[in-house]
């Protein structure tokens, strides 16, 4: 399966306006934003588990990273509530589910494969104070990209050149980018070489963004 596979075009959806589509898994349903692949696949996606659903034990050999979007995810190393950003690297192993039932953000098989560095942290803990209407947390950084979350004041511009493509999802409140509107639950995915310009609403908004990782962009190597 391919979907949205094409990364020297710039991809807009609303996830919102996805269809859910089952897995394999019974209560556990994705909205599949882009994929290289069947079940296993280099896949973004939003993943719904349903109140006591659960994958069974499995093991990431390309790496999963996620943020949990509501509700609390978990697994045998812990809880994680909403606002959670977590990167489980090729090797790790659980057995992940929810007994109240939650909604994440994943992208499985978009690792170096020999990263090893597992963690989970509060994004909101890693704000900076604002700079021009702008609070960043830097996530993650590595040679291949870097993860950032960011809180945008009303109103606020906010650009980006980095190289090696852009991907921003919206996870409050509103911004427009290239003329369009982009609420809760808009992914966007620009590639190399498109900067990345948009401005928040009156509410402001809060956004995840990652960047320079596109040029890595492969089907996954089984």
């Amino acid at each position: 399966m391919t979907l949205n596979a094409d990364f020297a075009t710039r991809v807009v959806v609303n996830s919102a306006e996805t269809a859910w589509i089952a897995s394999p898994m019974p209560g556990v349903d994705r909205r599949m934003l882009d994929r290289i692949g069947d079940e296993v696949a280099r896949a973004t996606s939003i993943v719904r588990y349903a109140p006591g659903s659960r994958f069974s034990a499995h093991t990431h050999t390309g790496g999963e990273e996620f943020i949990v979007l509501e509700g609390v995810f978990q697994d045998e190393h812990g809880d994680y509530p909403a606002g959670t950003y977590v990167r489980n690297p090729p090797t790790t192993s659980h057995t992940p589910g929810s007994e109240q039932g939650c909604t994440i953000f994943v992208k499985l098989w978009q690792f170096d494969m020999e990263d090893r560095r597992q963690f989970r942290k509060a994004m909101v803990d890693e704000l900076s104070d604002p700079v021009d209407g702008v609070a960043v947390a830097e996530l993650h950084r590595d040679a291949r990209e870097v993860v950032t979350y960011c809180h945008l004041a009303p109103e606020t511009v906010f650009e980006s050149d980095a190289p090696g493509g852009i991907e921003v999802l919206v996870l409050a409140g509103a911004v427009v980018e290239s003329g369009e509107k982009l609420g809760e639950g808009a992914w966007l995915r620009l590639p190399e070489g498109q900067r990345l310009s948009i401005e928040s609403q009156t509410d402001g908004a809060r956004i995840w963004m990652k960047t320079g990782h596109l040029r890595y962009a492969a089907a996954p190597a089984i």
